[in-house]
């Protein structure tokens, strides 16, 4: 039996389109940096990716730079924008984000604060996980000249919440201070135009859109001076060194083209599976708690994430699992020692609740039948995740 797959902000199947793609350009031969006729081919394959990306991005083809993922990508404007504003005025320490930045955003920060001497400012959330745009305005109007860059992902990976990008740049331009986001839960699921947002740096991934995993670009305007974290042969505006995945990039481009063309009418069908199974769940263990905003223009379409308390989330996740519905549980792990999350406690939640958490992504293969599918088994599941939250809390808590 096909699995209920509802983890989709984990990975998505690649589209179809992208697939054949992805195949069919697999067969070429030839390294785009090469001069001869395969790699002058394979060379117009990237180029021709890179508008279709750009194009779905609201980007100029120039500043889309291809990378392995978003989490290259967030390293990439995060370590590099700091290095070249730190370098050309030292007084630029300080790195401003926020508490629920996804790893890939926050962990490059702290590194950052760690070997190379910067000051990270995290900023409040909200109890459903917007940024305090209080807390920067006071930030930027105290240390305007000390900032050397602001982040803020565009689309939480956890609980779904759709940070008020705009706002934040407005606050940050009239100090020339470059805002980078982290868009890879964003593209394809909500209108995302890097132009119109004003930001400086986006980081976005195909896995999370219907490409294929590995493949994600840092989109860059041209102004902007980012020191490299590679080096090599210069490809990718001498910003990211290495041989071009002409396959990949081709597909990549192909599922970000048909996402964002199928946008309104995909976050239309989400959304109303989002809003029946969060009723569903509701109405089937009373007890459970919506993390993040209600349905809307705040929270992305396919996101469903609940507090179950007194559950152990590895637990629940596995009982899930075992009759065949797949989802996450949304914290980290380490080591197989499971944490609290991060994002849950910054919302102000206890690590008890932040313990027992579980997230239901959806995405385009999703059907009414997976709805059907988990909620047949989530009230045993639950209480059978009870019964072992007693070893699980002795884990965590003890």
């Amino acid at each position: 039996m096909a699995p209920h797959y509802l983890d989709h902000a984990a990975t998505t199947p690649m589209l179809a389109t992208a697939r054949a793609a992805y195949v069919e350009e697999l067969a070429r031969v030839g390294n785009p940096s090469a001069l001869h006729k395969s790699g002058r081919l394979a060379r117009s394959v990237v180029e021709d990716a890179r508008e279709r990306m750009a194009s779905a991005l609201g980007a100029h083809p120039t500043e889309v730079i291809w990378t392995s993922g978003g989490t290259e990508a967030d390293n990439l404007a995060l370590k590099g924008l700091f290095w070249a504003r730190h370098q050309a005025d030292p007084r630029r320490t300080r790195i401003v984000t926020t508490a629920i930045e996804h790893h890939a955003g926050l962990d490059p920060v702290h590194w950052l604060e760690a070997e190379h001497g910067a000051v990270t400012v995290v900023l409040p959330v909200d109890s459903e996980g917007r940024v305090d745009l209080d807390a920067l305005r006071a930030e930027v109007a105290a240390h305007f000249d000390e900032i050397a860059l602001i982040s803020v992902m565009w689309a939480n990976n956890e609980v779904g919440t759709v940070q008020p990008v705009r706002e934040v740049v407005n606050i940050a331009t009239e100090h020339d201070i470059p805002v980078h986001a982290d868009a890879v839960q964003a593209v394809g699921h909500i209108p995302v135009d890097f132009r119109a947002s004003g930001l400086a740096t986006m980081a976005v991934s195909a896995h999370k859109f219907g490409g294929p995993v590995g493949v994600g670009a840092l989109v860059a305007r041209r102004d902007l001076t980012i020191t490299p974290l590679t080096h090599g042969g210069g490809q990718e505006r001498k910003v990211r060194s290495g041989t071009l995945n002409a396959a990949g990039f081709h597909a990549a481009s192909v599922a970000a083209t048909e996402a964002v063309a199928t946008l309104e009418s995909e976050a239309d069908r989400l959304g109303g599976l989002q809003r029946q199974l969060i009723a569903r769940v509701r109405e089937a263990v009373p007890e459970a708690r919506l993390s993040g905003p209600e349905p809307g223009p705040e929270r992305l379409p396919g996101n469903v994430h609940f507090v179950f308390p007194g559950c152990a989330a590895e637990a629940l996740m596995f009982v899930l699992d075992s009759h065949g519905v797949e989802a996450s549980n949304g914290s980290a792990c380490s080591a197989g020692v499971a944490q609290a999350s991060h994002v849950l406690i910054a919302m102000g939640r206890s690590e008890r609740d932040a313990a027992s958490t579980m997230r239901f992504s959806l995405g385009h293969t999703t059907t009414q039948d997976d709805l059907d599918a988990l909620l047949a088994v989530l009230p045993e599941a639950v209480n059978r995740a009870r019964t072992v939250a007693g070893v699980f809390d002795a884990r965590v808590f003890g």
